[in-house]
């Protein structure tokens, strides 16, 4: 809630109180700079996801040190279940889990207010405060009135909506890399058949795949989504082809039985809910003089299985860092080290980039079932594109796919 007085200053300013601004704003603050977290809702509140925490993500919560609180709470899964057109499926073991956004941030927000940021909730971000091209604070709006905050850096961290991004002048797309559409479902009866994180391929789910995740306590995540390849471009920019989401979720789960299974014997919680994605860090710019962008501002979803939480709290960790540690340089200095930071994390986004023509070509997706269930070398190679110990763009090559075929 909104304190009577609000802040005039302060050292950095986050604007967005997802994974990426609150891990950014735990950093800053236990750094010992005065720090800000500002968000349009209040908390807890939902957020689109899937909700999947898989090995970056445990590995960036256990530097946070919330990893214990996290797993406490979460839903522990031991396999990734691929499922192919023609029904077979291989499991892969990882370090796996679920747990709703509305629970994760929040202890994420909670996190960085006990490292001693301050959480100011409703502020919704309206535009930048200029010194020349310098950003040296932000506009934001509370109701009806609108507060000015001055800050030596603004962290923007308010996701893949292109809004934000075109105000704070980091926005190079508008179109978004992907779009997903989910709902919980509440089916206590399926929680002993249904004990993976399920990602299905069809050739009428092409571009993306579905997906059910159980949750804590019979609930189960559900739905469908498209990643990168509906994306079309004309005269250099991006244009969103037409995508019907809904018949997309109602698709899956006609072809897929235990999808159709799980909604007609489970409680709806909620609607169905839609959200934007914005991967591969592409189409925006990543920084600009004043201003960091973190998160989905700057891409950091994988276009091929749509996971973006563990690389959202990598890219507000390293925001965080390369502020602390040019505290004493020059400015140019902190936003050189914090794309330095970034472009050392691309090489990954691009195998995921390449690896993502499964989506396209479910084909794929049958062969890699059918050779993982025959290879124990394969699933192991699978495992390790979890625990990004392996390439994942060199199963989808050709030159990939004819090892599959004959190793």
């Amino acid at each position: 809630m909104l304190p009577p007085t609000l802040p005039q200053a302060c050292d950095v300013l986050v604007v967005g109180a997802g994974p990426a601004g609150s891990a950014c704003a735990q950093a800053l603050a236990a750094g010992g700079l005065d720090v800000l977290l500002v968000d349009q809702h209040d908390f807890p509140r939902d957020k689109v996801c899937g909700d999947g925490l898989i090995p970056d993500t445990h590995a960036a919560l256990r530097r946070l040190g919330v990893h214990e609180e996290v797993a406490a709470l979460a839903m522990h899964v031991a396999h990734v279940r691929c499922v192919g057109p023609r029904g077979g499926h291989v499991d892969v073991p990882g370090t796996l889990s679920v747990l709703p956004r509305k629970t994760l941030d929040h202890v994420l927000v909670r996190a960085a207010q006990r490292a001693g940021a301050r959480l100011l909730t409703p502020l919704r971000f309206e535009a930048p405060l200029l010194e020349g091209e310098r950003v040296v604070g932000a506009r934001l709006r509370a109701a009806a009135a609108t507060h000015e905050i001055a800050a030596r850096w603004v962290v923007l961290a308010t996701g893949a909506a292109s809004g934000p991004l075109s105000a704070a002048g980091l926005c190079q797309r508008h179109t978004p890399s992907g779009v997903a559409l989910r709902g919980y479902v509440k089916n206590a009866a399926m929680g002993s058949s249904i004990r993976q994180l399920q990602l299905v391929w069809h050739p009428r789910l092409r571009g993306g795949y579905g997906w059910i995740f159980p949750a804590p306590g019979g609930v189960f995540n559900i739905g469908a989504g498209l990643t990168g390849s509906h994306i079309t471009q004309r005269n250099g920019k991006g244009r969103m082809q037409d995508v019907n989401l809904r018949r997309m979720f109602e698709d899956f789960c006609a072809l897929y039985a235990p999808a159709a299974e799980l909604v007609a014997g489970g409680e709806w919680l909620g609607e169905l809910k839609g959200a934007p994605l914005r991967c591969s860090l592409q189409g925006a710019r990543w920084s600009r003089p004043g201003l960091l962008g973190v998160g989905e501002v700057v891409g950091s979803t994988y276009a091929f299985s749509g996971e973006g939480i563990g690389k959202a709290l990598e890219t507000g960790l390293l925001a965080a860092q390369a502020v602390l540690a040019g505290r004493s340089q020059a400015e140019a200095s902190v936003r050189e080290a914090y794309e330095a930071g970034l472009r050392g994390l691309k090489p990954k986004f691009d195998l995921y980039e390449t690896a993502s023509r499964v989506n396209q070509h479910p084909w794929l997706a049958d062969l890699v079932v059918w050779r993982g269930k025959r290879s124990a070398r394969i699933r192991r190679r699978l495992a390790g594109v979890l625990e990004e110990t392996q390439n994942p763009g060199r199963l989808f090559t050709w030159r990939g796919i004819t090892k599959l075929l004959f190793e």
